[in-house]
């Protein structure tokens, strides 16, 4: 193929990445308008916001298998329809089914560009595989900090309705759809290899691409996670906690865009251990910090989680090729699987960590219901800043044990060379 088809080809699927991102990054924000407009608990915003997650994960799982058959102009095809249709029912809403249905075509959108482009872009630099899907996946991030800025600008003039920040994405969304029209798709590696469909689902069973699954549970619940609920864990430490999320997320756009040449040429083990060190040194770190020095402390945890979603489909790629796009698309959805099972178990975890953080002889209920700048408000600040730090403590055991995992799996190559 053409290198002018390929920039042509790489440049649209970055803007589709950008759309997932900016649903990700603004779906956080809309969780108290919705429950408060729509007249939801909490419990049934929860609902609506993970099936954004399973969605997603219901993508990659049954298109992953159809790139091959159907193409991967098709799937494109289907994100984007997804995309509009979810976008402008969201907009449209009146309560929990319609934002139910509208949430899920926004997940199931999400997922197929990642089902579509990985492996499209694995098939075009099948020689720079992992340095190509980290300049890809650095459009997730640079879309979380779009979307985090256009929420953060859309409040501080006054623009609080939260269907404007979604009708924005209608813009990247038409943009994507536009630069996808009418181009002619390669085939994937496992075709053009001769892999057979069978010896492609083998490959997904074996010993090392299971190991790596696992993996990636727990490398996209430490990133996915931590990430989704950042701003709520640390909301006292600045008067717009959505910052500290911009700025993590701008620290991973610029890691992966520009460290791709210095990525390309270590060892993805390296890469992935050393990521594991640096992601768990900055949740230990954040969670005994305050002040300005949790923003440094985020800054180390954003370099260690930069590298680890787009490292760990480029060693899958390169190491078991066999897989083929629906390896790529497994573990994309056991990915965002892994991210919806961290968004109850972080926030049980929370409403402990704070419950304990309580003093003695005060009640949740009289400290929640304080007034702004009463004493019980500063007592409450107080307790929900121990209560997230804590809780980032708890988070620091995920990548300790892939510290384990991935010193396992880089002495183990090294025996195999």
């Amino acid at each position: 193929m053409e290198t002018t088809k390929k920039t042509q080809l790489f440049n649209a699927s970055c803007v589709a990445l950008v759309v997932t991102a900016l649903a990700f990054a603004t779906r956080g924000s809309f969780v108290e308008a919705w429950a408060t407009e729509f007249h939801l608990t909490h419990t049934q915003v929860g609902w609506i916001v993970g099936t954004a997650f399973w969605g997603f994960t219901l993508a990659m799982v049954f298109g992953g298998p159809l790139i091959d058959i159907i193409g991967i102009g098709r799937i494109i095809s289907i994100a984007f329809f997804c995309h509009v249709a979810g976008i402008i029912l969201t907009i449209m809403a009146t309560g929990f089914w319609s934002l139910f249905v509208s949430t899920l075509l926004v997940g199931i959108a999400n997922g197929s560009v990642e089902a579509a482009c990985n492996p499209l872009i694995t098939s075009m630099y099948t020689d720079q595989k992992t340095r190509r899907l980290n300049r890809f996946h650095a459009w997730f991030p640079t879309g979380i900090v779009i979307g985090g800025l256009i929420v953060f600008l859309f409040n501080k003039f006054g623009l609080a309705d939260w269907r404007y920040a979604m009708g924005i994405m209608l813009l990247p969304t038409f943009a994507y759809g536009y630069m996808f029209l009418k181009k002619d798709f390669p085939q994937t590696e496992r075709v053009v290899t001769g892999v057979s469909y069978k010896d492609m689902w083998k490959a997904i069973f074996s010993p090392l691409f299971l190991f790596m699954a696992f993996c990636m549970i727990l490398t996209a619940g430490t990133e996915l996670g931590t990430n989704q609920w950042i701003a709520a864990l640390l909301a006292n430490v600045s008067s717009s906690p959505i910052l500290l999320l911009v700025w993590i997320s701008g620290i991973m756009a610029l890691a992966r865009q520009f460290g791709g040449t210095l990525i390309h040429n270590m060892k993805s083990t390296v890469v992935l251990l050393t990521s594991s060190v640096l992601a768990f040194a900055g949740c230990l770190l954040m969670g005994y910090t305050s002040g300005a020095l949790v923003f440094a402390s985020a800054g180390i945890f954003a370099l260690g989680v930069a590298f680890f979603w787009p490292s760990m489909l480029g060693f899958v790629s390169e190491n078991i090729p066999q897989s083929g796009a629906l390896g790529l698309a497994v573990m994309g959805g056991i990915g965002f699987f892994g991210g919806f099972l961290a968004q109850p178990i972080l926030g049980a975890i929370f409403d402990a960590q704070t419950a304990a953080a309580i003093p003695a002889g005060q009640t949740i209920e009289v400290l929640k219901a304080a007034a702004a700048g009463s004493q019980e408000a500063i007592t409450w600040a107080g307790v929900q800043l121990k209560g997230g730090a804590n809780t980032l403590k708890f988070v620091a055991f995920v990548p300790a044990v892939l510290i384990v995992f991935f010193t396992f799996l880089h002495f183990w190559k090294r025996k195999q060379v």
